[in-house]
């Protein structure tokens, strides 16, 4: 029997999320709303999203890791911290900053967020910018942005997406 496309499209998008839940290492249990507390240091977006500690561990590694000012290895950073937070399990292949997000959706079931401004996106999630050169990738920290260096603002490339862990 012969499905059509429009079924067989519907039948991948609601089997979707369950297929890339197995290979994202979020754990639900684990994951946390913030007490009211908390809230003014993450945003006032904050309530709307349950935190993954890790997340939130990687950009703190990051944080303690990080120069007085850039010292052109923010991929590597980055990969570092992720590595060390236990978000990922294995180091990343990629070479250049701008090309993170592919390989954290396709190889580490990070997911894309459709978030276009990086005071948004959600603290422990990673930044990635293209532009000139190998381009830039950043964490989102409570207080700022991490990746080699600590910055209150985030970088001034063109943003090429914002990517978190998915929830299961």
């Amino acid at each position: 029997m012969r499905l059509p496309p429009k079924f067989l499209l519907i039948l991948l998008l609601a089997i979707a999320p369950s297929a890339f839940a197995s290979y994202s290492l979020f754990n639900a249990d684990q994951a946390e709303t913030l007490k009211p507390e908390l809230r003014k240091l993450f945003g006032p977006q904050s309530s709307s999203f349950r935190y993954d500690k890790r997340m939130v561990e990687a950009a703190e590694i990051a944080a303690q890791r990080a120069q007085a000012s850039s010292q052109a290895s923010c991929w590597r950073y980055v990969k570092t911290a992720l590595l060390r937070a236990q978000i990922i399990d294995s180091y990343p292949k990629t070479r250049y900053a701008k090309d993170a997000g592919v390989e954290l959706q396709s190889d580490f079931g990070f997911r894309r967020l459709s978030v276009s401004d990086p005071y948004k996106a959600p603290p422990g999630s990673v930044l990635v910018y293209g532009g000139p050169g190998a381009g830039h990738v950043e964490l989102r920290s409570k207080e700022g942005f991490v990746s080699d260096f600590v910055s209150a603002k985030p970088s001034p490339r063109p943003l090429l997406g914002v990517y978190v862990k998915p929830r299961s």
